[in-house]
């Protein structure tokens, strides 16, 4: 089997710098997937399956911890590499490097563009200005915090993250002393996980139709390998990071979505409504609202600015490789990519405009994102089935952090992201983002050999 080479090649001249702290590092981690996915959009999730999505975010979690392991695993045979999209082109080719970097980059920038809006949705309650207006300043904002130093993004990062867990760690508290009795004398009350219809009212079918909603809001794992290269060493950070990722989904996601369903009734959760806000009114918890908007706020500064800073490392790395213009590939004196910011920050301005003068453009750019990041997992895992397969020949040495139960793990994963996919195209709700997403898998694969012939 030949592969690709597995030794770095064509490193972009400017290199980035190594300022990120091991907390900054962490917490990124940590805060990753607390999003308005989670405050939010689980209310939608939570509707459609009853108190069973609880199974649905714990498959969707095993499915991204199997990612994140492969992740590290290739990151330790491969300690060089600057951006997880890299590890499709050490396994598959530049092809694949191509078109997961591409996605991975168009991916944010819709993100951004989003999270901004959404942002400035919540601040118009209390600022009496356009939206476009409020999301431009919040882009503005973010940009610049970005181009000052990457420490000034770890360390805004740090705080929202921080800010995030201690939001989610005070409600799981409170919702438990509630569930448990010890905060009404009355004693623990699980009823509602089967009231109402029972625990799966929809049947067992609509746990695995719950995957597909919830998937996306565990996606952002992936980034604290980006910001991990910019650390001291990258590589075993890396690896210890993704150990951890399936308790911070057990904790954040399964766990806080098992105390809503044993507090609200699943059926009187409305879609789009926070499901955080529907269990502390029923807990009595005062100004419950004012608070949500607060955590919720937080959790969109943060993607905005992960999201500005994550499209902007992968778009550097591209252009390292030749998949994007040469002047991408220069930093500032404090080792910040400027360009890149700029340029991935440029798009999301005009997304954002796109919300204001044209719905139906900025619908479209949202539905070409809904299954890339599914696209670029399964590019991840069959690249480190053909990698480890290679290792194992040749240097099995080098193999000090494994995925478990290799090949089959890897294979269920990559079976799983297929049935999502599937799944997606047959539910009329997603079917557009599937059908709009492959269409944009076919233009990048088609820049690419444009880009290859251009060069020949």
């Amino acid at each position: 089997m030949k592969l690709p080479a597995l030794e770095l090649q064509d490193l972009p001249p400017a290199q980035l710098g190594k300022t990120l702290l091991a907390r900054h590092v962490a917490m990124i981690s940590i805060g990753g997937i607390i999003g308005a996915g989670l405050f939010v959009g689980s209310s939608a999730a939570i509707a459609s399956a009853g108190p069973a999505i609880i199974f649905s975010y714990i498959l969707a979690g095993l499915m991204v911890l199997l990612v994140m392991r492969m992740l590290g695993e290739m990151a330790l045979i491969l300690p060089g590499v600057s951006a997880f999209t890299e590890f499709s082109r050490r396994g598959l080719g530049n092809w694949a490097g191509f078109t997961s970097g591409w996605l991975y980059w168009y991916f944010w920038v819709v993100v951004v563009a989003i999270e901004a809006i959404a942002g400035a949705n919540l601040i118009k309650q209390w600022i009496d200005l356009p939206v476009w207006a409020i999301g431009l300043v919040l882009m503005a904002l973010l940009t610049g915090s970005n181009l000052f130093s990457t420490r000034t993004y770890g360390e805004l990062e740090f705080w929202f993250a921080s800010f995030k867990v201690a939001a989610i760690v005070a409600f799981i508290l409170v919702a438990g002393a509630y569930i448990l009795g010890i905060s009404t004398g009355k004693g623990p009350d699980f009823s509602n996980l089967t009231a109402h219809g029972g625990f799966a009212p929809f049947g067992i079918t609509s746990i695995l139709a719950g995957v597909t909603t919830v998937i996306f809001s565990l996606t952002g794992a992936e980034i604290a390998t980006i910001a991990a290269a910019e650390s001291p060493e990258p590589a075993r950070t890396i690896a210890k990071l993704t150990n951890t990722v399936m308790l911070r989904i057990v904790l954040f996601y399964v766990g806080s979505i098992f105390l809503i369903v044993c507090i609200v009734p699943w059926n009187q959760i409305v879609s789009g409504h926070s499901p955080f806000v529907a269990a502390m009114e029923r807990i009595n918890v005062p100004g419950a609202a004012i608070i949500m908007n607060i955590v919720v706020l937080t959790a969109v500064l943060s993607c905005l600015n992960s999201g500005l800073y994550v499209t902007s490392r992968v778009l550097f790395t591209l252009a390292g490789k030749g998949d994007a213009p040469q002047a991408i590939v220069a930093v500032n004196s404090r080792q910040v990519p400027t360009r890149a910011i700029l340029l991935g920050s440029a798009f999301a301005y005009l997304a954002i405009l796109a919300q204001v003068f044209s719905k139906d453009v900025f619908t479209f750019l949202v539905n070409a994102s809904g299954a890339t990041m599914l696209i670029i997992y399964l590019l991840v895992a069959v690249s480190q089935i053909r990698i480890r397969r290679h290792i194992e020949a040749t240097e099995p040495e080098r193999l000090v952090f494994k995925v478990w139960l290799f090949p089959y793990a890897s294979w269920a994963t990559i079976a799983a992201i297929a049935a999502v996919l599937v799944a997606m195209a047959l539910t009329p709700d997603l079917a557009a983002q599937f059908y709009i997403s492959g269409l944009l898998l076919l233009v990048v694969l088609g820049a690419y050999f444009f880009v290859r012939r251009a060069r020949a």
